[in-house]
């Protein structure tokens, strides 16, 4: 997109900045390149810090709808230094936090009112340059103000919207019981947000460690269950040993095939399955159609998010969301492979990329 000749900037902003950047899946380098051009519409965002997710797993593997060359990053909240000619909604000095989708609006799906289906989809971090640099180029519609919101809680602003977008699909009836499998930072907005529309008893089971210990702390189901590697059978046992009949909504988090597979067997009749997690690209799983018809369980996913910002800052307005102490790691992009490792070992709960 062009260069807007008359957009109002901040000044200070250098010509060139540091970023990380991948040339092809698992070859990636910081490099110093232009700072981004700014459009009609645009604002140029200065990054305090960028949530590392593990769909940045997938793009470093090449999946999901990367492209190269690639600038990870799709959690990035920062200050506007700069704005296009036409931009009104929002002003240079204005932390804001970034919805990295953006839908194409001509597409089948966009005309039907289905932008997050869009064929066409823009994805910063993805298809187009994202926040693991010191600058990001964003449409202005596409990025809301948090005011004093510290940055290390505003990169969970994108987590949970798409956590709002799949209590949306769920729409969970008042009094239901929910098991959840995973918590991870996800798992964790997607708990407090059952909790907030409907939900009346919440499980959540997980793997023994920090995350399931800091679920605990933050208080944020009725019981949790440690599922243990040595006695997986036992304790995924037990969750039918306090809900007899199941429950009204599994929601499967975790991103691993066993689980998803095994997350049929936890649904009451009539319940729903909630496909939420992200899995690679060649997982397959076995489901046992014959239950599925007698049992009339409803099964659904949900991805991603559009236009759900808005939703979770009024969450947060009202203290209704607790984002503190889910991060609990930072790195700088020199120490992507350090930050890589771990986030494949599961070593910390969530962590983010700072800037200075």
């Amino acid at each position: 997109m062009g260069s807007s000749t008359d957009s109002k900037a901040n000044g200070g902003v250098p010509k060139t900045m540091r970023a990380l950047q991948y040339s092809k899946p698992e070859d990636f380098a910081v490099v110093e390149i232009d700072v981004p051009s700014v459009g009609e519409e645009d604002v140029l965002v200065k990054i305090e810090a960028c949530g590392v997710c593990g769909t940045d797993l997938h793009y470093h593997k090449g999946e999901f709808m990367a492209k190269y060359p690639l600038i990870p990053g799709h959690e990035a909240v920062g200050t506007v230094v700069a704005v296009g000619r036409n931009v009104k909604s929002i002003a240079v000095g204005e932390r804001i936090a970034a919805d990295p989708m953006e839908p194409c609006r001509n597409c089948f799906y966009c005309i039907r009112g289905q932008t997050l289906l869009c064929e066409n989809m823009t994805g910063y971090g993805g298809n187009v340059p994202g926040g693991f640099a010191e600058y990001c180029r964003y449409p202005a519609r596409h990025v809301t103000a948090i005011g004093d919101l510290p940055a290390l809680e505003a990169v969970l602003i994108e987590p949970a919207a798409c956590a709002a977008h799949g209590i949306e699909r769920m729409a969970p009836k008042v009094g239901s019981t929910v098991l959840l499998f995973g918590c991870g930072p996800t798992g964790m907005l997607l708990a407090q947000l059952l909790k907030l529309n409907g939900t009346a008893n919440l499980t959540i089971a997980s793997k023994p460690g920090p995350k399931l210990d800091l679920a605990k702390r933050l208080n944020l189901a009725d019981s949790f269950v440690a599922i243990s590697d040595t006695n997986a059978k036992e304790d995924m046992d037990a969750l039918l040993q306090s809900s007899p009949h199941g429950f009204d909504i599994v929601v499967e988090a975790t991103g691993a095939p066993s689980v998803l597979e095994q997350s049929i067997f936890y649904v009451r009749k009539g319940g729903t399955l909630v496909v939420y997690g992200v899995y690679d690209d060649a997982a397959k799983i076995a489901w046992p159609p014959m239950r599925i018809w007698t049992y009339e369980i409803t099964i659904l996913s949900s991805f991603c998010s559009t236009l759900k910002f808005p939703v979770v800052m009024e969450y947060v307005r009202t203290k209704k969301l607790n984002f503190r102490g889910i991060v609990t790691m930072t790195y700088r992009i020199e120490e992507w492979a350090e930050c890589l490792e771990a986030l494949e070992k599961q070593q910390f709960v969530k962590a983010a990329i700072v800037f200075d």
